[in-house]
């Protein structure tokens, strides 16, 4: 799960990068006036507070649909032992009542995991776009600030060196690591967050359980 929240956060701050790298320059500028610098996409998302906070609170979620999976898988194996261990010995029409009940179970379960895994991929996708939003100004400000003209994401631009001086990552961390200095989420997306997803909201994300 962390990997995929990673993956997902890399690409949503990357873009934010390149953004920032496209439009940076104030004017044209000449080869010898131009100042390139870097900037590790993935530490950002680790090692900053707003990033740690929006994995945690999707990692949170995850685990909760990983739980009510697991109890809807166990009472799935446990009525698939009762008909191996005594659906020869049971009248015809409790077997068959049994064998129903255990198809609509496992219907429920296979639509249970559908729903889990979109409803994450909604909060991992309301979360990075929040990400996103509240990085870019700070990789705006600190670009301007140190008079860059490109800033590109260090790690997939092609790039093979890049001197450590031109690195801006702490730089970027520190000041989006200061509540004062990154905008706050807007009242009616604290209230958004707030509300449970709708049912049936689903995601390509991984699914939180493994089907019996």
């Amino acid at each position: 799960m962390k990997r995929i929240v990673l993956t997902v956060a890399v690409a949503f701050v990357a873009a934010a990068v390149h953004a920032q790298g496209t439009t940076a320059a104030p004017a044209p500028a000449t080869a010898s006036s131009l100042r390139i610098g870097v900037i590790n996409v993935e530490r950002l998302v680790q090692e900053s507070a707003l990033g740690k906070e929006a994995f945690n609170r999707v990692k949170k979620l995850n685990d909760q649909k990983k739980d009510e999976g697991d109890k809807l898988q166990k009472e799935l194996r446990d009525m698939e032992q009762k008909l191996a261990d005594q659906g020869a010995a049971l009248a015809d029409d409790k077997r068959d009542a049994l064998q129903k009940s255990y198809q609509e179970k496992a219907i429920a379960f296979k639509r249970f995991q559908d729903d889990a895994t979109r409803e994450l991929e909604a909060a991992q996708k309301k979360e990075l776009g929040e990400l996103e939003r509240r990085v870019f100004p700070v990789i705006n400000q600190v670009g301007k600030e140190r008079g860059f003209t490109l800033i590109f994401n260090k790690f997939q631009s092609g790039l093979v060196y890049a001197d450590e001086a031109v690195d801006l990552t702490d730089d970027v961390l520190k000041v989006f690591n200061t509540p004062v200095a990154v905008p706050a989420a807007k009242p009616a997306d604290a209230t958004a967050a707030a509300k449970p997803a709708a049912p049936g909201a689903k995601s390509p994300a991984p699914a939180p359980t493994k089907k019996p």
